[in-house]
């Protein structure tokens, strides 16, 4: 299997400036950075390179998204806004997203390489790919930056598959341990598109992803929210994989399927309340690639979106990208073994009632 790779350098210069996590800093918060900054990306990276993977990957090349390409999910008054702003000293997009001077190119870098990953895919130049961008995508909306994502990198790649590259139905899994509200709403209306969100209740927006968001008009059925109660662990992540992921998957039947790869929910995190290792992100990678093996030609592609423990998500995303590339390498997760242990991977009664009141969302997919 060939397993592509986006990266650039550039997506580190990404300025989010001085805060307190996502608290400006004043009166007695002592400055430092926020959440979303280069660390845990670039240690990723660094990862694959030191542990020998990088050099079985394809390198993708990415290049800016365009306007156009911006345009089919993003306002033209909200590009132009951040545009500006990037031109001058930056500012906030929205709500939680900071950013400073040059950041509207580099976010078009990160939306141009999802764009390109897919492409890659869809022209079979690769089997999958892993998109290690940053600004992330999931949170943005059509109008509005919000938690850390400027553009929609996700929808933007998706609508160019669907407008450029001959694709009609795609799935779109978000294992983020905040809601994809960005995605979701670009999609809302469409039975063309699924997207599925599995996340921590009402970590991340607070008002959005809840059971009842199924879908509007003609794409009534086509949105799948699965909100999980603080503290699910391993057991409790592979079985909303196995009852209702992959069975939504199977009855949609898409031609090609993205993930919006967060790895907040892992035990590490410091904005999640998740307990997953990089064994759980490796079985779902696994469970995926089975799927799109069966249904859509193995047409996968996961773009990185949250992560914020850069001491651990890297063990993470290693765990996914070794999946895909089917290579493992000698890397040995012992902070994950620690957290293998705990006894919270169990799936536990009351997460067990949370999954099982999605369950039925899956029959509104045809």
């Amino acid at each position: 299997m060939a397993t592509g790779l986006v990266w650039h350098e550039r997506y580190m210069w990404h300025d989010t400036g001085h805060w307190v996590g996502f608290v400006p800093p004043g009166g007695l918060f002592q400055p430092g950075v926020t959440f979303e900054n280069p660390d845990a990306k670039r240690r990723l990276y660094g990862l694959v390179e030191v542990s020998g993977l990088g050099v079985v990957l394809q390198r993708i090349a990415p290049r800016p998204a365009t306007r156009g390409e911006l345009e089919r999910f993003h306002l033209d008054t909200y590009l132009d806004r951040i545009q500006a702003m990037s031109r001058a000293s930056g500012g906030d997009a929205g709500e939680f997203t900071p950013f400073g001077t040059g950041s509207f190119e580099i976010a078009a870098l990160a939306a141009g390489g999802a764009i390109e990953a897919v492409a890659a895919v869809l022209q079979g130049r690769v089997d999958n790919a892993y998109v290690l961008v940053r600004p992330p995508g999931h949170h943005a909306e059509r109008g509005r930056g919000r938690g850390f994502c400027l553009f929609g990198n996700v929808a933007v790649a998706v609508m160019h598959a669907r407008a450029a590259l001959g694709v009609d139905r795609v799935a779109v899994v978000d294992w983020d341990v905040h809601h994809g509200n960005g995605t979701q709403d670009a999609f809302y209306e469409d039975p063309d598109v699924l997207t599925i969100s599995v996340h921590q209740d009402r970590a991340y927006p607070f008002d959005t992803g809840m059971l009842g968001e199924n879908g509007s008009g003609r794409g009534r059925g086509y949105n799948i929210n699965v909100p999980l109660p603080a503290g699910c662990g391993h057991e409790a992540y592979l079985a909303v994989f196995d009852r209702i992921v992959v069975p939504a998957l199977h009855r949609f039947r898409p031609e090609l399927i993205v993930v919006a790869c967060g790895l907040d929910a892992c035990f590490f995190d410091p904005l999640g309340r998740m307990l997953c290792h990089s064994g759980t992100y490796r079985e779902m990678t696994r469970m995926l690639l089975a799927a799109a093996a069966e249904l859509c030609g193995g047409r996968l592609v996961l773009c990185h979106e949250g992560g914020y423990s850069a001491e651990y998500a890297p063990a993470c995303g290693l765990a996914v990208i070794e999946e895909l590339a089917r290579h493992r390498t000698e890397f040995v997760d012992v902070a994950g073994a620690v957290a293998a242990s705990m006894e919270g991977q169990r799936l536990l009664p009351h997460q067990a009632a949370a999954i099982d009141a999605a369950v039925p969302l899956v029959a509104g997919v045809r």
